[in-house]
């Protein structure tokens, strides 16, 4: 053998080996991605089930939280287009009596209400008012508490206890068309008068629902004390009397002066 001849084939075999190795290589760096390939296609899919879970878990607090809202809205009262009368003896029966809502009481009761009590209708006076009867008296209650949310025997009683049954006899006379007391404050203070007894009627239950609800009024303000109460500190009837609303609010400092209001709604509501 020549030694060009050897040098060749020197050549040949290194060249080999070299050639082995690239593929031995190639090979290796192949398997290795291939393997980063399998661990990032298996992290991908372990976030997107992450994610679908997530997304799954998410669905069903949304679901869990309209059923409750709902739940909740038909708690708070809202449900009022169902039976209001089985709605009022239900929050009777727990010793709340709602001052805002929806009523089955009529007008006819509230007039035969009144009438049971023996006491004589002043036409005279309170014709001059625009209220020549207790019919049409009854009826301008109905008429306001409904407009502004307020159940009108809670307002209509409130008047029949603050006036004797419309007799007055107290620091206020009957020209004042002033039927709760509004700015009376004991001492012959005689409080607020208005122009008519619509207007004084207004003005009560634009009151009560200062005490009731932290809802704006729905017509024109006429109580020129509404800007002074504590707007909801009184939701029911009973939370009229300071003595016995939790926080000390009220309309009046008699003991007992909300449960004697739902004690005489009772009574009406005995009416037929």
């Amino acid at each position: 053998m020549e030694f060009k001849d050897f040098n060749k084939d020197k050549l040949k075999i290194w060249l080999e080996i070299f050639l082995a190795v690239v593929l031995v290589a190639v090979v290796g760096i192949a398997g290795n991605k291939g393997v980063f390939d399998k661990k990032s296609a298996k992290a991908a899919e372990t976030v997107q089930a992450k994610e679908a879970e997530a997304l799954k878990n998410a669905e069903k607090e949304n679901e869990a939280a309209k059923t409750e809202g709902t739940a909740d809205k038909d708690a708070s009262g809202e449900k009022n287009e169902k039976s209001d009368t089985g709605e009022t003896e239900e929050v009777i029966a727990e010793g709340q009596y709602p001052i805002m809502g929806k009523s089955s009481v009529t007008v006819e009761q509230m007039v035969d209400y009144f009438n049971s009590s023996g006491e004589k209708y002043p036409e005279s006076a309170l014709g001059k008012g625009g209220a020549d009867s207790i019919e049409t008296f009854c009826q301008m209650y109905y008429d306001e508490a409904v407009a502004e949310g307020v159940r009108p025997e809670v307002a209509f009683v409130q008047t029949m206890k603050e006036t004797g049954w419309l007799q007055y006899g107290g620091d206020a006379s009957i020209e004042q068309f002033n039927f709760a007391g509004l700015g009376t404050t004991g001492g012959g203070v005689a409080g607020n008068s208005y122009p008519d007894v619509k207007t004084g009627i207004r003005a009560q239950i634009q009151h009560l629902k200062a005490y009731a609800t932290v809802d704006s009024l729905t017509q024109e303000c006429v109580d020129d004390r509404y800007e002074y109460v504590t707007k909801g500190c009184a939701p029911y009837v009973e939370w009229l009397g300071q003595q016995e609303n939790p926080e000390g609010y009220g309309w009046a400092t008699a003991d007992n002066y909300g449960y004697s209001i739902v004690d005489m709604i009772s009574k009406l509501k005995e009416m037929k």
